[in-house]
């Protein structure tokens, strides 16, 4: 499989280390942390899953069956990878308070946990997380000491905020899909591939307007007419020669941001606009189907700072643990970490 977003441009250079990620399914833990609590009665029941090899959407489906509902009536706060071991919350529409059987379920599905159930008086709906914690093994590095020494650096300065692969598609179908649809113009009541091909659409063009400040030399460094967002609000840079506003980027206090494109004209001005406006002009297709859905402009920030990062080395294997806000990608810091070398998996 191609890696789609090789072109993309690396914070500290491309990896020397070569190493294995998801080797197994243990190698790669994700625990959902939705950052609120449950009620406690209500006509949906939690269910929270433990799951190893499958993915989100397969196991709602299943789960619907057992609860003898339609598979609308589950939700969840946010997909998970199929290819590792995750735990995540479920919620199922059964407003009578009943509680099914779930033995041949299990039974049926060994791969399948039921780690803990409660009652709520909402459904769970996608993005009603605030992160997840993440323990994560590089399997077969070539170079540990240098993995090792990237860490350091990563823990100072964070890496690319990039949308991961999994954002779009398969060989990146879902951006090649969405260039389609902007082209010629579709229109379609199927709400999930609608948001789908936007969302890899908006996506991608993120992706190359942070790849683009690295090569420009920008990543830390304000520019003039840059977006900074500040606690609750964005804020407007002036000039470039504020030491107090450099200060408070280096501190943390201020962070960079970059487009999520909108219908709307950029709001960034002067140095930033001349960086950004041309990532939306080599991208006439999926700019196309942003404005044809009336989408708004949106800002992101442009590095990841994973939170709680750890490490421990044994052998030729590197564990990370780290935490990530809803919406940031564990592959994005593997990334600046290891050139991957492909898994043939054992499991389907």
């Amino acid at each position: 499989m191609s890696d789609i977003l090789s072109s993309l441009a690396y914070l500290n250079g491309k990896p020397t280390a070569q190493g294995k990620l998801k080797l197994k399914p243990e190698h790669f833990q994700v625990n959902e942390n939705l950052g609120f609590g449950f009620t406690g009665e209500g006509e949906h029941l939690m269910v929270r899953i433990r799951k190893t090899g499958e993915n989100t959407a397969f196991v709602a489906n299943e789960l619907a069956k057992a609860c003898g509902v339609k598979s609308k009536d589950v939700s969840w706060a946010g997909l998970k990878d199929r290819h590792a071991v995750t735990e995540q919350w479920l919620s199922v529409h059964l407003p009578k308070g009943e509680m099914p059987d779930f033995s041949a379920f299990l039974a049926q599905y060994p791969s399948i946990e039921i780690v803990a159930t409660d009652r709520h008086n909402k459904k769970l709906r996608p993005g009603d997380l605030i992160g997840n914690e993440f323990v994560v093994t590089l399997s077969e590095v070539t170079d540990v000491p240098e993995v090792v020494s990237r860490l350091e650096k990563i823990i100072q300065t964070g890496v690319p905020n990039y949308f991961g692969s999994q954002r779009f598609g398969h060989d990146g179908n879902n951006v090649d899909e969405a260039r389609r649809w902007g082209r010629d113009n579709v229109r379609t009541r199927n709400q999930n591939k609608r948001s789908l091909y936007l969302s890899a659409a908006r996506s991608w063009i993120f992706n190359a307007i942070v790849s683009s400040r690295i090569e420009q030399g920008a990543f830390e460094q304000v520019l003039e007419g840059d977006l900074l967002q500040a606690s609750n609000e964005l804020l407007l840079v002036d000039s470039v020669d504020s030491a107090e506003v450099n200060e408070k980027v280096k501190a943390g206090d201020y962070l960079i941001t970059a487009a999520m494109a909108g219908d709307n004209a950029l709001p960034t001005q002067a140095q930033a606009l001349l960086l950004e406006q041309p990532q939306l002009d080599a991208e006439p297709d999926l700019m196309a189907l942003i404005r044809g859905n009336r989408m708004r402009h949106d800002r992101r920030e442009i590095a990841l700072k994973a939170q709680d990062l750890s490490w421990q080395v044994n052998g030729d294997e590197v564990t990370l643990r780290f935490a990530l806000d809803s919406g940031c990608f564990a592959t994005s810091i593997v990334r600046e970490l290891i050139e991957e070398i492909e898994v043939e998996r054992s499991y389907s």
